[in-house]
């Protein structure tokens, strides 16, 4: 397959990583139009290392940020390049050399083929990287992979906190990426957005390089910001399939399973406490009355859930390039 044929166009968040952007720059594959690296104000020599490698590489456009904006920050300045340049598909790869370019045409080729909208990766598909994957990261990324999946409804994709991936321009226009989160929620953030254009994800494994760096991925961000941010994203992701964009069966079992569920925990709370303390057993009607709306909003929750599992898109928005 040949991908000159498409403007393909890489964007690389720059921070702090002025021992190794050159070996990622040097190493990215001769089909690649564009080489977008946004220097994130990076206190170290990072930009200068850039500078050096567009001159021996016309290929190498430097963006530079007066203040630090994240990862997301970083790759929407990107993302906005890549597109005023004309770029069909655009790569996203890490500047501290953990993610391997000769993997970029696996991520590619799903895109020309017209199979999806945004192909990731996805290291637990490749057991032997994840060994070599260090312990916070492994046990992070484990949590926050079923958490994601309820929140962005891409129930079908596992490691969210990839940020090897690529995608088409046709898609990621559409995207409002002013809405797009600008620190380490990027990639999920990424994801729920996606999913409210019913765009279609394909995970393709591809291992990650580790060396001796220490993870960013903090146990208080995954303990704390990420389990908000992630419920902030469900409680918009349903409220838009569901109630703004369409309205379903989904729709009714959520309005009809939830206070039923609330109900039966909370009046049997009370009931439960009321009798124990006067020592008195609960009468029948009450303990059914209970326990039937616990089980049935169990029940009327878990079709939703189901409901919510068949949602994902299933082909995509993009068709091949001829």
């Amino acid at each position: 397959m040949d991908f000159r044929k498409v403007h393909i166009a890489a964007v690389i968040p720059a921070y702090r990583v002025e021992r190794d952007i050159q070996n990622v720059i040097c190493g990215l594959p001769p089909f690649l139009a564009h080489i977008i690296v946004v220097d994130d104000a990076s206190p170290d020599s990072t930009a200068d290392h850039v500078t050096a490698s567009a001159k021996e590489d016309e290929r190498v456009v430097l963006i530079r940020h007066d203040q630090n904006q994240g990862v997301g920050g970083a790759m929407v300045t990107g993302f906005r390049k890549a597109l005023e340049l004309g770029a069909q598909i655009v790569v996203k790869l890490d500047g501290d050399d953990q993610m391997d370019p000769v993997h970029i045409p696996t991520l590619v080729t799903p895109l020309l083929l017209g199979k999806a909208d945004y192909v990731k990766g996805n290291r637990f598909r490749d057991f032997r990287s994840l060994r070599r994957m260090p312990i916070v990261r492994r046990l992070g990324n484990m949590a926050l992979s079923f958490m994601a999946k309820m929140a962005t409804g891409y129930w079908n994709t596992f490691d969210p906190t990839n940020g090897f991936f690529a995608v088409r321009a046709e898609v990621l226009a559409k995207l409002p990426l002013d809405r797009i989160d600008r620190g380490y929620f990027f990639e999920t953030s990424m994801l729920a957005n996606l999913y409210l254009l019913d765009a279609f994800v394909l995970d393709v494994p591809i291992p990650a390089r580790y060396g001796g760096e220490i993870s960013s991925l903090s146990i208080r961000r995954v303990l704390f910001e990420f389990p908000i941010k992630l419920f902030s994203t469900f409680l918009r992701r349903i409220t838009l399939k569901y109630y703004l964009y369409d309205f379903s069966m989904m729709s009714v079992y959520l309005l009809v399973g939830i206070p039923l569920l609330v109900f039966g925990l909370i009046f049997g709370s009370i009931k439960w406490i009321h009798y124990a303390s006067i020592n008195v057993p609960a009468p029948t009607g009450t303990v059914m009355l209970a326990t039937l709306s616990v089980l049935l909003g169990i029940q009327i929750l878990l079709s939703a859930i189901e409901i919510d599992m068949n949602s994902v898109p299933k082909g995509p928005l993009t068709e091949k390039f001829e």
